[in-house]
């Protein structure tokens, strides 16, 4: 697969992080803070996927609609 990551230099020596309720076989989302306030987001089973790069005020919208249970599935 073709990377057609945007930002290629943002993202070398990114330190990238993972919830601690990830489990360690992957099945998480992982984060990286860049320079210039965004976001980068990327899913650690396929790390030949591109990341998903977000302004940070898209992030913390984001993080508060998770905290409220925006994105829950139905029950």
């Amino acid at each position: 697969m073709i990377n057609t990551n945007p930002y290629p230099d943002r993202l070398d020596g990114a330190s990238w992080f993972k919830a601690t309720a990830s489990s360690a076989n992957g099945g998480c989302l992982e984060a990286a803070f860049l320079s210039g306030g965004r976001v980068a987001i990327r899913d650690n089973e396929d790390l030949g996927n591109p990341p998903f790069v977000v302004s940070r005020h898209v992030w913390e919208c984001w993080l508060d609609g998770a905290k409220k249970g925006e994105f829950d599935p139905p029950a």
